[in-house]
């Protein structure tokens, strides 16, 4: 082995080690980086390959801090509190309810943002809301986890929700649109069958019924919609809150929805994400007299140089023949049929994902189908059964997403109990089969809609 295979699979393994221990806290990009500049020195990387990375990364990392901003902008106007009230007064006093309720919230907040911000988001709402009901510690477990698998899971109908999606976009050449029209059923019927597998598994832990509380979030107390002691007052307060989160919802829902339409006439979608933003921070500015310099430091710069130095690694190890491995030993299975390449690739990612984590994971994946001289819709398809890998299936072991990771270390910093053994009593039953039945939906969807080409 010379010099520069070993100093990039070391730095790259170095990379991993660092990412998972995350000693006192280190922030993901300081790894990254420094492994980035030992592949860079080694020579792996080329000045020209740092330039073709930057311009497939960049866009893609703008429109997710975008989506940050806008996160940021909405918990200033209390809108996640909201939504809290919101889904524990539509429970009505059923745990079951609460469940399904907790699926959902987390599902839309995914799709709304992405999987990171959708776990610090949701998480410590739950935390919160879960302590005031006072719920036994096994009974807050069917919540805290179903809420973290749907939600990290949920970056998998739209390709805008994962920052590490957005990248393989640009590599496979395929619009947002185009993602979304061939992966949003057969992902939306996976999560579905997800969450049947966890309320299955999970529901002896539920309660039945919830008790009927007040709500302290930030520093007002809000009585809940079931509660004997509501006042004309507060019944007005809430209608007025209620009105004003709902014209946030619709803009924000009006955004999101024209990411897709740019995508579909070939308009970057970050500059539409950023414009929906600035609209936010002005609306701010003008309803709670907030200037907007607060965004520049709470808004996670570090996502640009995280998602840069990450692809700098991968492309080192690309460079050096790792794909061109892959390619040699999958290649004639995948070039079989669409039906085999997308559960060969669908579970080799998850594997890797579990290994490496899926951000690594799905840019091999991807930077490997684009070499297997494939037509472009086997392309596509086989590209989607990755993102069912490295979204879905990366989701057995806890170190196997940064959404996972988060999730974890918020838990431990609230003195919840999640060991990876219990995390994984309920991943080894659920996941696996999730993912051999999405494969499966993806297949048939893709035959459906390309009838023609499939």
């Amino acid at each position: 082995m010379n010099a520069q295979i070993f100093l990039t699979v070391l730095a790259f393994l170095l990379t991993m080690i660092m990412i998972f221990w995350r000693p006192r806290g280190m922030n993901e990009a300081i790894p990254a980086s420094i492994g980035a500049i030992i592949v860079i020195l080694s020579g792996s990387v080329s000045l020209a390959d740092l330039g073709k990375i930057g311009t497939t990364v960049t866009g893609a990392a703008i429109t997710i801090m975008a989506t940050i901003v806008m996160a940021i902008v909405l918990e200033s106007f209390g809108f996640f509190n909201w939504v809290a009230i919101q889904l524990y007064n539509r429970s009505k006093g059923s745990g079951m309810r609460l469940f399904w309720n907790t699926n959902l919230l987390c599902f839309l907040m995914t799709l709304f943002f992405n999987n990171d911000g959708s776990i610090l988001i949701t998480t410590p709402i739950l935390i919160l809301l879960l302590n005031k009901l006072r719920l036994k510690p096994h009974q807050k477990v069917p919540y805290l986890l179903s809420g973290a698998l749907i939600a990290t899971a949920s970056s998998a109908p739209i390709g805008v929700s994962n920052i590490v999606n957005l990248i393989a976009l640009k590599i496979v050449h395929m619009t947002l649109y185009m993602h979304t029209a061939m992966m949003f059923v057969p992902g939306t019927i996976g999560l579905l069958f997800m969450a049947t597998l966890l309320f299955l598994v999970l529901k002896k832990d539920i309660p039945e019924k919830l008790p009927v509380v007040y709500i302290k979030l930030d520093e007002n107390y809000v009585i809940t919609s079931a509660h004997p002691l509501k006042s004309e007052m507060d019944k007005d307060i809430e209608k007025a809150q209620s009105t004003f989160m709902k014209k946030i919802l619709l803009f924000v829902f009006i955004v999101r929805c024209s990411l897709f339409v740019a995508s579909y006439f070939g308009i970057p979608v970050e500059i539409v994400a950023v414009m929906g933003s600035f609209v936010l921070l002005g609306w701010r500015w003008y309803k709670l007299k907030l200037k907007p310099f607060d965004i520049l430091v709470k808004t996670p710069w570090h996502i640009l140089i995280f998602a840069f130095s990450m692809y700098v690694i991968v492309y080192g190890l690309h460079n050096l023949g790792f794909t061109k491995y892959i390619i040699d030993v999958l290649g004639p299975i995948v070039s079989s049929s669409i039906f085999n390449a997308s559960l060969v690739m669908g579970f080799v990612l998850s594997v890797l994902s579990n290994i490496f984590n899926n951000h690594p994971a799905l840019m091999i994946g991807t930077l490997t189908l684009t070499e297997m001289g494939l037509d472009p819709i086997t392309v596509k398809t086989v590209y989607l059964a990755n993102i069912i890998g490295s979204d879905i299936g990366s989701l057995l072991l806890p170190m196997g997403t940064l959404a996972s990771l988060i999730w974890m270390h918020i838990l431990k910093k609230s003195k919840i109990k999640m060991s990876w053994s219990k995390y994984m009593k309920v991943t080894f039953i659920v996941i696996p089969p999730t993912v051999l039945f999405t494969l499966t939906v993806l297949y048939f969807w893709v035959r459906f809609v390309f009838a023609n080409h499939v």
